[in-house]
This record gives C-alpha cells, sequence and structure tokens, in this order.
C-alpha cells in the first residue's frame, strides 16, 4: 500500500504506485470517483443480482422476449436529444487499447473515431489501466507524442485526428486496487470517473467532448443508471446536463429485445447503439446455455448475414433510426497478413463485403481493429454512403419479432472447430495473463470476447455430448486429449522458447476449468483477475 498519495478519506489504494500515477490519482479525482460509488455502488450490485435471477430462468427454459410493462415506450413518437457536430459522421471507428502508441496510431489513423477501451481490448493490469488515464490526459493536453526507447521511433500526433470515445469497464467488473469504505471499487466508475474529471472539460475546450462506449449492458435499468451516473457527474463538474454523449454496445441477448427502452432512458445523453457481435455470439451461448435447443454450429458459421445476428443488426438500424441515433456496425477483426498477398486480399475481401452488407442496410459507421482497414472500410462507406450518415435514410417496413432474435444459424459442427476454439481460447487467455488485451492470433485481432466464445462453445458441447461431423462425440476425455494435442501444435507455432517463457500452464488451467466446470461462470475474466498484477 502507498503512503506516498494524498488520499481523501475512506479511499485505499493497494496497487503499486507507478511514474506520474500521483498526477490520475489525485486526492480530488479520487473524491470524485469515491463520491460515484457511494451514491451509486448498491444500485449496481442490485442490477448485477437481478442479471442472476433472470440467468435462472433462462436456466429453466424461458427465452428473452420484449417487455409487456415498456410497450408505450416501443410504440410512443419520440427522439433522442441532438447529437454533437463531432459525431455526426462516424463512418469508420477504429478500437484498440488506451497504450500510448496505439492511442496515437489509431488517432492518426484517419478513422472518423478512435475508441480507447478499458475493458475488452485491454487486460485490466494495474499499469495498464492507470497508465491509460495517463495517456489520454496527456492527449487533451496535447502532450501525448513520445519516442519508442526500443526502436528510437518517434510517434506524434498529426493535425486532423480522430474523434475520441473511451469504453469504460463493464457494470460486472471490479477494481481491486482501490478500495472505498472498504468495499472494492466498480472499474467502470473508476474508468469514467477519473477521464470524466480529468478529462471533459479539456475535450469541451478542443471542440469536442466527453463521449463513452458502454459495454455489457442487459436491461434499460442499467442504462437508466448510466444516465444517473452522467448527471451527477455533469452536476458535480458544473456542465450542462446532456453534455455527455454516449453510445451502448448491444452486445448481450437480453439487451437486443430492450433497444428502444436503452435509448429512451439515455435520450438526453445518447448517440448511438452499435452492433457489438462478437460478445453478442457470446451472450446468445451464455444465456440459453442450459437450452440444448440452441447449440451453435462452429463460430466461423455464425455469420452476420443470416439467423439471429442478421436479424438483431436490422433492428438495432431500424430502431436507431426512428428515435434520431446512429447505428453503429460491428467489428473487422482481420488484420493484415504478412508476405502472403493472396491470403491478404482474400482476408481483405471478406471485410469489403462485410462493410458492404453494413453500409447497404443502413448502418451509419462501422468498426475496425486495424489501422490498414481503415482505407479499406472508408472506401465502401464512401462509395455507398456519400452524406454524413443515414439517418434521413426510409425506415424499412420489415418487422422483426422474437423467433427471429432467437433463430440459430444452420450449420455443422466439426472437430477442426472445436479444436480451433480451444487454441485460440488458450492463446488469448495467455496473452491477457501476460497483460495484453488485443492479441494477434491467425490473422485475426482478438479481443476477450474471442475466449469468451471458445470456451462457451466448448462448455456446451462437453455438457450435452454433442456428435462432431464424422461421428465423435464431444466429452470431457475428448477435449482433454484435444486439449493436449493442440497445446503441443501451439508450441510448434509460437515456438518453444516463447512457449516456456509465457504463461500457458496458467491458461491451460483456467481454461480448462472453466470449459469442463458443471455450471457455466459468467464471465472468465472475473476468476482471471485474480492472477493479474
Amino acid at each position: 500500500m502507498s503512503t506516498s498519495l494524498n488520499l481523501p478519506k475512506g479511499v485505499v489504494i493497494t496497487g503499486a504506485i507507478g511514474p506520474r500515477f500521483d498526477e490520475v490519482l489525485t486526492h480530488d479525482a479520487l473524491a470524485f470517483v469515491a463520491d460515484l460509488q457511494r451514491r451509486f455502488n448498491e444500485t449496481r450490485k442490485r442490477l448485477l443480482a437481478l442479471r442472476a435471477e433472470r440467468q435462472k430462468r433462462f436456466d429453466t427454459g424461458e427465452t428473452p422476449d420484449f417487455l409487456a410493462e415498456t410497450k408505450h415506450i416501443r410504440e410512443g413518437d419520440w427522439k433522442v436529444a441532438p447529437i454533437p457536430a463531432d459525431l455526426q459522421d462516424r463512418r469508420v471507428e477504429i478500437t484498440g487499447p488506451v497504450d500510448r502508441k496505439m492511442i496515437v496510431n489509431a488517432l492518426n489513423s484517419g478513422a472518423k473515431v478512435f475508441m480507447a477501451d478499458f475493458e475488452d481490448a485491454s487486460s485490466p493490469v494495474w499499469a495498464n489501466m492507470v497508465e491509460g488515464q495517463i495517456n489520454l490526459k496527456d492527449r487533451w493536453a496535447n502532450q501525448i507524442d513520445f519516442t519508442d526507447p526500443n526502436t528510437g521511433k518517434a510517434y506524434k500526433l498529426g493535425a486532423k485526428t480522430a474523434v475520441l470515445i473511451i469504453r469504460p469497464r463493464g457494470w460486472h467488473l471490479p477494481e481491486r486496487h482501490i478500495e472505498i469504505d472498504g468495499e472494492i471499487a466498480s472499474g467502470a466508475l473508476v474508468d469514467f470517473g477519473l477521464y470524466m474529471f480529468h478529462c471533459a472539460k479539456a475535450a469541451l475546450a478542443a471542440g469536442s467532448g466527453p463521449y463513452f462506449y458502454l459495454p455489457k449492458l442487459e436491461t434499460h435499468l442499467e442504462a437508466r443508471l448510466w444516465n444517473d451516473v452522467f448527471v451527477a457527474a455533469q452536476t458535480a463538474l458544473g456542465l450542462k446536463n446532456g453534455t455527455i454523449k454516449g453510445t451502448v454496445l448491444i452486445e448481450t441477448l437480453p439487451a437486443a429485445f430492450e433497444m428502444d427502452e436503452i435509448l429512451y432512458e439515455l435520450k438526453d445523453h445518447i448517440a448511438g447503439l452499435n452492433c457489438g457481435r462478437w460478445d453478442y455470439i457470446f451472450s446468445f451461448i451464455k444465456k440459453l446455455a442450459r437450452n440444448q435447443a440452441y447449440v451453435l454450429p462452429d463460430r466461423s458459421q455464425v455469420v452476420m448475414s443470416k439467423a439471429f445476428l442478421r436479424a438483431y443488426s436490422l433492428l438495432l438500424i431500424k430502431t436507431c433510426h426512428k428515435r434520431g441515433a446512429f447505428a453503429m456496425g460491428g467489428m473487422a477483426a482481420q488484420i493484415p497478413v504478412k508476405n502472403n498477398p493472396a491470403a491478404n486480399e482474400a482476408a481483405f475481401a471478406k471485410v469489403r463485403a462485410d462493410k458492404e452488407r453494413e453500409a447497404g442496410d443502413g448502418h451509419d459507421g462501422t468498426w475496425v481493429a486495424h489501422p490498414d482497414l481503415v482505407p479499406v472500410a472508408n472506401e465502401v462507406f464512401d462509395r455507398l454512403m456519400p452524406q454524413a450518415n443515414q439517418l434521413a435514410r426510409p425506415l424499412g417496413n420489415a418487422e422483426i419479432g422474437r423467433a427471429d432474435l432467437l433463430e440459430i444459424h444452420e450449420g455443422t459442427r466439426t472437430e477442426a472447430g472445436f479444436r480451433e476454439n480451444i487454441r485460440v481460447g488458450v492463446q488469448y487467455l495467455e496473452a491477457w495473463l501476460r497483460g495484453r488485451g488485443a492479441v494477434p492470433i491467425y490473422n485475426m485481432m482478438e479481443d476477450a470476447a474471442t475466449a469468451e466464445i471458445s470456451r462457451a462453445q466448448i462448455w456446451q458441447f462437453v455438457q450435452y455430448g454433442v456428435e462432431l461431423e464424422g461421428g465423435a462425440k464431444v466429452s470431457k476425455d475428448l477435449f482433454k486429449r484435444c486439449l493436449s494435442e493442440e497445446m503441443e501444435r501451439v508450441k510448434g507455432e509460437v515456438g518453444p522458447d516463447n512457449y516456456a517463457k509465457g504463461r500457458f500452464p496458467e491458461a491451460i488451467e483456467i481454461f480448462s476449468k472453466l470449459s469442463l466446470a458443471p455450471e457455466f461462470e459468467e464471465f472468465l475474466t472475473l476468476p482471471a483477475y485474480a492472477k493479474l498484477g
């Protein structure tokens, strides 16, 4: 525990204090965070308990549906508040962790928006979280230029930079290095509070504002909590109501049934909704994990152009545009394939087709994970959306109902797909334990959702003894055999030295435990967090 910080009453920091940490962990900033925690943490915990109660109902066969009690909101004639000028054109957004090099490269990438991610693209090592806040504070102070001490390469912000949006951690994630009145702090309130306190006024002075992406929401009540937090933060900092603008990721199955209601709860502060596709697949598996009727085919066959993913993206566009909010498309996770022009062009062709579907359907923009994909996505949206956005486009008449949102993809379940889940899931988790949250694996930029899908599918396949193509039935023994064989393959791919120096034994242990657990663990990042610094 450090005594070098001037801490407000009731606040304890248990993490090591690194260089410049005192610039963001100030007395007044921590008092601001502590006030938010004291006012809103009980509601946060109550809402998480409601998630658990609802999951029990799903486990006994209930499936999500539109809420009868909020029908008047869905059928009402209302719009969200006006959206700031610098968020009117969001055709390409790049996402990534909050390390200094990523921030400079992403802001310079040619994307309209950079989402600086404290959540799924960052491993929540204490140093990562605090240094991320320092980096963002430096961005608004125009002091983020730096020279990499290892390579000597200089990184400088260009004249035209992307709009900055911050993604704090979800409501479920703790920040165990900060205690407030003897209780571990909410990661969401820490990330939001520190950025808001240090950067909101600087962002406004620069002609932008305090903008946030809100992850993992399941209900409109969770959106209401964010709205209450926004109002309290604005009041405390003397900012006008509606200054904060949030974009909500629709990346859980229950949230897809409450999109109108989520927009309504945040109507003074909302800029749009986003199709968080990878987490949405994970949530679909997780919420219906105990229902054998909803076992999906291999992940590679669960595509956006079909079944429940197609339905949810179309419903998101229609809902947003009806209310004057932006409908953001999903992530293109492909990364350039070095030294293989044919494979690289095949990857970029997939991205192009995906973005053409999004722009053609009416999305106002999309996500990419790598700077080299910004021109690819820009070309598509420039061609199909020459205007700033598609809010003026007429709404489609297609009705999307409950059955559409629950329709599963047709396809096969293969041993190759099962084994790929093992390889990708363990490799991601191993990198995450080393402090890396955005990890290139097999020419895809993977984040925590990847490992979640992988272990969720394996869990379901083991639970139901799913029969794979060729007749093999999935069992615990098959999983253990495949795990052993696939780790030998990974050792060959990464090299024996890198394998030995890594954290593979811990990653294998966590991944195995979660994949074979009798009960489905809500998030793998929670038990894995205990292993981080």
